[in-house]
């Protein structure tokens, strides 16, 4: 299968980072290798790190981006480890960092993957091929309490405490091994009428859940986003694309403390806290795509950009 995956926000993202001829820019989330692209096209003697946990990815970004390979590093690894990478590779600063936290359309569509809950196959979700955990084995075989906070925290599903007892119940029979599996448990569990009202597939929410838990994509972002701005240059640009509320809520937190200058209570007169300004937020509103993005691209409908820059603390 060929490795297709039309980038969100393109022209908005490759604005917004501001590119230097001669920069060292950080894709920490390759897939496609679209936003790679147009970064590697605008660099003369600039240098373009691409990052991902996805080997297929990386193959298929070697041939989209080979007219500029001289100045690309492509490095498979998850962003979490954005501080050992550049160490190891001796950079000390950079001039730009994107990070697309979607799912590629190529990794929801390869059936095998089990991203979906329109294709049939093995529950698996993972992005990193070689780590051990998966779907399949967290549905049978954590417990009905770890599996409604899943569901709850990471879906928001209002039903996630039934659907965990089905799934629970639903295993002492057989293993539970497929995607269409775990969507037949998910409809047994949610009323029918439930599930009519529902704007699009009701099992949405629980495959989300299962997806962020199995690769940890909330923890990683929580854990390294804030590490990222200390490698910026002053005038350096961070964009960062997220999907999902949950995943836009932890960037817009993170940004507005590290916006935030001293912290101390309004009594005491000195600051004690010697918090420092490390950027400026440059989209005080996310960017989100246009009706025409929309439409040629139905997934982007809620990713949501935003843009910060380093500055001097």
């Amino acid at each position: 299968m060929e490795f297709k995956h039309i980038s969100v926000l393109l022209n908005e993202t490759i604005d917004g980072l501001k590119i230097k001829p001669n920069g060292i820019y950080i894709d920490c989330t390759l897939g496609g290798g679209g936003h790679s692209l147009e970064i590697a096209k605008r660099l003369k003697n600039g240098r373009l790190i691409c990052i991902d946990q996805d080997i297929e990815a990386i193959e298929a970004a070697k041939i989209k981006l080979s007219d500029f390979i001289e100045n690309i590093t492509f490095v498979k690894s998850n962003f979490k480890y954005f501080c050992e990478i550049l160490d190891e590779l001796k950079i000390d600063k950079v001039d730009g960092i994107l990070m697309d936290i979607g799912v590629s359309s190529y990794q929801i569509d390869k059936d095998e993957r089990g991203f979906s809950y329109i294709h049939n196959s093995e529950l698996d979700m993972r992005m990193d091929q070689s780590q051990e955990l998966t779907a399949k084995y967290i549905v049978n075989n954590y417990s009905s309490k770890e599996l409604t906070d899943i569901f709850y925290k990471y879906g928001e599903e209002k039903w996630s405490k039934r659907i965990a007892d089905f799934i629970v119940e639903k295993r002492k029979d057989k293993e539970i091994r497929t995607t269409f599996d775990l969507v037949e448990i998910i409809d047994s569990a949610v009323p029918v009428d439930v599930r009519r009202r529902s704007k699009g597939h009701y099992s949405k929410r629980v495959f989300q859940a299962l997806r962020i838990e199995v690769n940890n994509e909330l923890g990683v972002l929580e854990e390294v986003l804030p590490k990222m701005i200390d490698y910026l240059n002053f005038g350096g640009r961070l964009c960062i694309i997220t999907f999902h509320s949950l995943e836009d809520r932890i960037v817009k937190n993170i940004f507005k403390d590290l916006n935030t200058s001293c912290i101390c209570p309004p009594e005491i007169p000195i600051c004690v806290c010697n918090k420092k300004k490390k950027i400026k937020i440059i989209t005080r509103k996310p960017i989100v795509p246009s009706e025409e993005e929309i439409e040629q691209n139905p997934r982007s409908k809620s990713a949501k950009l935003r843009i910060v820059e380093r500055v001097r603390d």
